[in-house]
């Protein structure tokens, strides 16, 4: 199976997730959002597969900081276009981490979720 992470390094989650895959032996590339940045195109996919309230990380601190004029945009947002631009510009506003793997996506790290998703029975 193909794994794709995308994160930031030092996010307590991403580590998590890593040591999670490692421990799994599941093979993995790892996209660094600091370094390698975010694909506009790639974001909105996800946007579209998984919903704008869960890939939009409104929960960091990079959300709480915003402008109040970019969370009201953000709000009446409905096609999540303005959000992907976002996303793009500060990365640290998606969710972490996602992880794409063949025929899916899987958003944040919840074990039991992972334990479905990368070991089916």
């Amino acid at each position: 199976m193909s794994l794709t992470l995308y994160g930031i390094p030092n996010c307590d989650t991403v580590k998590k997730a890593r040591v999670w895959l490692d421990g799994k032996g599941l093979a993995y590339t790892f996209h660094d959002y600091k370094k390698q940045g975010a694909d506009a195109a790639q974001v909105a996919r996800w946007v579209e597969q998984a919903g704008l309230d869960k890939v939009l990380n409104k929960a960091g601190t990079t959300f709480r900081k915003l402008a109040d004029a970019d969370k009201a945009d953000l709000a009446a947002d409905l096609t999540g276009e303005k959000a992907v631009a976002l996303m793009v510009a500060q990365p640290s506003l998606i969710k972490r981490p996602i992880v794409e793997y063949p025929g899916g996506l899987v958003v944040g790290f919840k074990p039991a979720e992972w334990e479905t998703v990368f070991n089916p029975a």
